[in-house]
């Protein structure tokens, strides 16, 4: 009797523990899918509250509209800020954000090179700001950045080698992709970017108990579209950047081809390199920015 007692058991134990086994890998699997279907949730963050407009430093702007073509045959609009320069000609600066809130959290630091003598745009991706469309991935945002590019080449005819890309953290991942598809842009600005999404969550060390290859759709591979870049680029980046390591930048400037520049502020974080930086800053983008035109007209009496 003791013995088949035992076995009963034995018998019940199992059985827990094999519904146990089937109840986790249920919800494990559960996770997965809902990491792979709602991913972009965890990388964009955007906000329809545009707290800060051109008007606050008293600047001239135009509201613009930029129509990007769906597949239900429609039309998405994004919205976007065009601040001319005083100058006539002036160098043209394309400006993609990062993940967070909107235009209206970067028309500071769109201020800044709009005194260095660009004229400037500004374009909220699809979901951000007053942009239309859905939530954000990263086909969208690549497809915004296009769209922008189309806008600055086609409706305000500037020429391509007049125009910079510059992009800040997600931003730069943009601007990275939309560079190597315009090589006849007259250079790259990339602030505080990484090398791929798969890296950032390798340094955070987050998600390593799911099989992140296989279920990651946002990959935003900078570091393999940088060797065919075929422009000037400058990587700016904090040195205690606690949100993405200034050694991705390293990284990416160290597969970059010629003619590169990197550029680390001494005790900046993520969001504060040109406050940090100050006149060396502003300087150094002034430079880089005379050495790419320099090198563009050398190129056009070739």
């Amino acid at each position: 009797m003791k013995i088949n007692r035992l076995q009963f058991l034995i018998q019940v134990f199992s059985r827990r523990l094999l519904w146990a086994g089937i109840i986790a890998a249920i919800a494990y699997s559960a996770i997965c899918l809902f990491l792979f279907i709602k991913q972009p949730r965890f990388i964009f963050v955007p906000s329809a509250v545009i707290e800060k407009t051109p008007e606050f430093f008293n600047l001239p702007y135009e509201e613009v509209w930029l129509a990007v073509p769906v597949k239900t045959g429609k039309v998405e609009r994004i919205h976007g800020w065009w601040i001319k320069a005083k100058k006539p000609n002036a160098k043209v600066l394309l400006y993609l954000h990062g993940n967070g809130i909107n235009i209206g959290a970067n028309i500071t630091h769109a201020n800044r090179f709009h005194q260095l003598g660009f004229s400037v745009l500004l374009i909220d991706y699809r979901g951000y700001g007053r942009s239309e469309g859905s939530f954000p991935n990263e086909k969208r945002v690549y497809e915004d950045a296009v769209t922008a590019w189309n806008y600055l080449v086609q409706q305000q005819e500037i020429p391509p080698n007049q125009i910079f890309i510059y992009g800040h953290s997600l931003g730069g991942a943009i601007a990275i992709d939309l560079a190597v598809k315009h090589p006849q842009a007259a250079g790259l600005i990339v602030e505080s970017s990484f090398t791929s999404i798969r890296d950032l969550i390798t340094y955070r060390n987050m998600f390593w108990m799911f099989p992140v290859d296989l279920i990651l759709t946002q990959r935003f591979e900078s570091i393999k579209k940088l060797p065919n870049l075929k422009m000037p680029v400058l990587f700016i980046h904090g040195a205690v950047d606690w949100t993405v390591p200034s050694f991705m930048s390293e990284k990416m400037y160290a597969v970059a081809p010629e003619p590169k520049q990197l550029f680390l502020v001494t005790e900046a974080d993520h969001n504060n390199t040109a406050v940090v930086g100050g006149s060396q800053y502003l300087q150094r983008i002034e430079s880089f920015v005379q050495q790419a035109q320099t090198r563009s007209y050398l190129n056009s009496l070739d």
